[in-house]
């Protein structure tokens, strides 16, 4: 027997002081929905998120709450594992945090193979830094003299001396990398953004903070007077969760020889996939395989959520009130997959009421109910059904496609109910209307089955009360008006 080939996809880590919004919702959904396609066709598969636990703002929240750093992190991370379950996440899923001892381990000797390959330089510096991206910003990129996303707060100036990273000497590396991996990013539009960022000349940045200022972070090896910046801290953390680099059997397996993916949000473009993969090279380890960018959730007319407008959706609520999978068939099913969307309650439950109540929960319903009355067991179902298109979307990372294929069969379903009208063929030709409700059962069961990445728990549920041959005691999705 071969080994499984393996597949290995990571989450950014969020910083864990914050709740989880409907960003964070889209990105975990459809990671996890590419997972479970990657387990369905026989792969080994390393799933990994986690928490950001260094830096300012971590900081500066733990002093509110008159916490140490840590005890605060300590109880945000588990509040934040809990959280994550409402998405349905695969079960395998895996957590690493920055402040634990194998991630800092690997922060060091990380740092270090870069400063020994000649990388790392120390200067003095002066720079605007925001401190809710924990980054520094150029004056193009201030509106009004702040930063365009955290614009209620003041940037602060920050002047002293710090390591630097050689960024610089990498732009003919990336483009020349670029070139070698034309898919390295999804979608083009966004390949295409990077490489021209790339090709416009990179700039050194600051990898360090004076401890005196910022004490909340991995001390620089050699330097107690300084501590990691917190991107280079966190971006390490891809690696140190395969146990690099005490752990080479993992590591090889995931990342040197599997293909690392990492899915982010538009705003972790130039993070991923130039910084980070700069930083792999200068300590001489394989670069990413792929970096699928999503586009932003937003409120009706693109603009942009935010709780002063009021216009914030929380994930944890529409989960209550619909359930895990209605969460996930929207956001498979009706967010672009790598533009921006607009995420509306009244789109959601317009959505869910068409394609879950009415389209599939009906469906459904529907045909084990005729299934139940008129057969005496579960038609026999071969589970050799061709999906090579509708896998075929997954590879791309076209999920919405591969969504709307399965609504396109349950449309098609049910259309030849309505054509055929069995259950009324059934009470003049028992042995017709017999193999029309057993042919509807085999094409439902074969629905389910696509549903497996999409909808797990829904996945689950049906196919057994296909092959009970029940009704649903109660609708699956219900109705709201």
């Amino acid at each position: 027997m071969t080994d499984k080939k393996s597949f290995y996809l990571t989450t950014t880590l969020p910083y864990v002081n914050a709740d989880l919004h409907m960003g964070h919702a889209l990105e975990f959904i459809r990671a996890d929905i590419v997972v479970r396609y990657k387990k369905l066709i026989g792969f080994d598969v390393f799933f990994n998120t986690g928490t950001d636990e260094h830096g300012m703002k971590i900081h500066e929240k733990a002093t509110s709450l008159s916490k140490t750093p840590q005890e605060f992190v300590d109880e945000s991370f588990l509040h934040f594992k809990e959280s994550v379950k409402i998405f349905g996440m695969d079960p395998d899923l895996r957590f690493i945090r920055t402040t634990e001892e194998k991630h800092v381990k690997t922060a060091l000797e990380f740092w270090k193979r870069v400063f020994d390959n000649g990388y790392i330089y120390k200067k003095n510096y002066q720079a605007k830094y925001c401190v809710g991206c924990e980054e520094s910003k150029s004056d193009s990129e201030l509106v009004d003299g702040k930063c365009s996303i955290h614009t209620s707060r003041e940037l602060e100036i920050i002047e002293e001396e710090n390591y630097f990273f050689k960024y610089s000497e990498f732009g003919e590396k990336l483009l020349k990398f670029y070139a070698e991996n034309p898919s390295f990013v999804v979608p083009d539009f966004r390949f295409n953004e990077i490489k021209a960022f790339v090709e416009r000349g990179l700039q050194d940045f600051s990898i360090s903070r004076l401890k005196s200022k910022m004490p909340w972070g991995i001390e620089v090896p050699g330097d107690p007077n300084h501590v990691m910046y917190v991107w280079f801290d966190a971006l390490t953390s891809y690696i140190s969760t395969l146990g690099w680099p005490d752990d080479v059997e993992t590591f090889d397996k995931y990342w040197k020889n599997g293909t690392p993916t990492q899915y982010c949000g538009k705003d972790n473009l130039r993070f991923q996939s130039a910084m980070w993969q700069s930083m792999l090279m200068a300590a001489g380890l394989p670069n990413s395989y792929q970096i699928i960018i999503d586009g932003f959730i937003t409120a009706e007319g693109g603009i942009k959520m935010s709780k002063t407008l009021g216009n914030v959706i929380d994930p944890v609520e529409v989960v209550k009130e619909y359930g895990t999978d209605a969460l996930r068939f929207f956001l498979a099913k009706e967010i672009s997959n790598f533009e921006d969307s607009p995420f509306t309650m009244e789109r959601f439950k317009e959505a869910y009421n068409a394609g879950l109540a009415n389209g599939l929960g009906n469906l459904a319903s529907r045909i084990l109910t005729l299934s139940e009355k008129y057969l005496e067991k579960c038609p026999e179902i071969r589970e050799d059904d061709d999906f090579t298109e509708y896998f075929s979307f997954f590879e791309k990372f076209d999920i919405k496609q591969a969504v709307d294929i399965v609504w396109h069969e349950i449309g098609e379903l049910d259309k030849f109910i309505q054509e055929t009208e069995p259950f009324k063929v059934i009470k003049v030709d028992e042995k017709k209307g017999k193999e029309f409700i057993t042919s509807m059962v085999v094409r439902l069961y074969r629905i389910t089955r696509m549903l497996n990445p999409i909808m797990p728990e829904t996945n689950i549920l049906l196919k057994k009360l296909i092959k009970e041959n029940k009704k649903p005691e109660k609708p699956l999705f219900m109705r709201k008006e």
